[in-house]
């Protein structure tokens, strides 16, 4: 049986993996030494081999090929389809909370959310506390709507492809907030926001759907722009997977 002190060192090894991979301090194709990571992380070899498969499982990092794991590197196109694969599981996610129907309370919490976002909207310029509070709201918004599927499979897989770099739904905030039109970006991802609230209330599973795939086609869109300009990726957490990242596309 996993004791608490394994499952609190797997899941302390698993976060500072994830933070070690995205900010780069393990590159992409490194190898990963367990004699190593246990002594940086503090951590024993059972909890980092339970969080390295975990990883390998989502596929952050994969499999060498004389043993062990590598950090994986992307392709602009890895990451595309990532992010088309969370706006297909995410509309699926709508389109089951507008069919099944959701309650006045869990639409009211839901609401609040939007409640927030529109308040820090206002502000003609957006500093950099803005941007965070918008991560940190869009974050809960996205799973509130996950969470009005009740399917727990579902939530899962979604999470999945959420850790993979640049597929969750708050992964360009860092690059928009470099950009002229910073808030506009903002605002539309926030009308998106309320038209699938309001599908699901409405119960138009098919509309909900649709908008929840052409929410996660904003994020799909800033990267293609993103990818195309060294400046707006430099220093963004996890730019260090990107095997093409600044190149210009044909």
């Amino acid at each position: 049986m996993t004791s608490a002190t394994e499952t609190s060192q797997t899941r302390r090894a698993e976060l500072s993996l994830r933070e070690a991979i995205a900010d780069g301090s393990l590159g992409a194709g490194e190898r990963l030494s367990e004699l190593t990571l246990t002594e940086r992380f503090g951590v024993s070899r059972t909890p980092l081999r339970t969080a390295l498969v975990r990883l390998a499982s989502e596929g952050v990092i994969e499999a060498a090929p004389n043993g062990g794991y590598l950090v994986r590197a992307f392709s602009t196109e890895d990451l595309i389809d990532a992010i088309d694969l969370r706006g297909v599981l995410e509309g699926h996610a709508a389109r089951r909370a507008a069919e099944r129907g959701a309650s006045p309370r869990d639409l009211g919490a839901i609401e609040a959310l939007l409640v927030a976002i529109d308040d820090l909207l206002v502000a003609e310029t957006l500093g950099e506390e803005a941007f965070a509070a918008y991560v940190d709201l869009n974050a809960r918004f996205h799973a509130a709507l996950i969470g009005l599927a009740g399917n727990p499979t579902l939530a899962r897989e979604i999470e999945r492809v959420q850790a993979l770099p640049f597929a969750g739904p708050s992964a360009f905030v860092g690059v928009q907030a470099r950009l002229p039109r910073a808030r506009s970006i903002l605002i539309e991802a926030q009308s998106h926001h309320r038209a699938v609230v309001e599908a699901i209330r409405e119960r138009e599973g098919g509309r909900a759907d649709a908008l929840m795939r052409e929410h996660a086609r904003l994020a799909r869109r800033n990267l293609q722009a993103a990818i195309t300009d060294r400046e707006r990726l430099d220093g963004l957490p996890g730019v260090a997977f990107i095997r093409d990242a600044g190149k210009r596309r044909a």
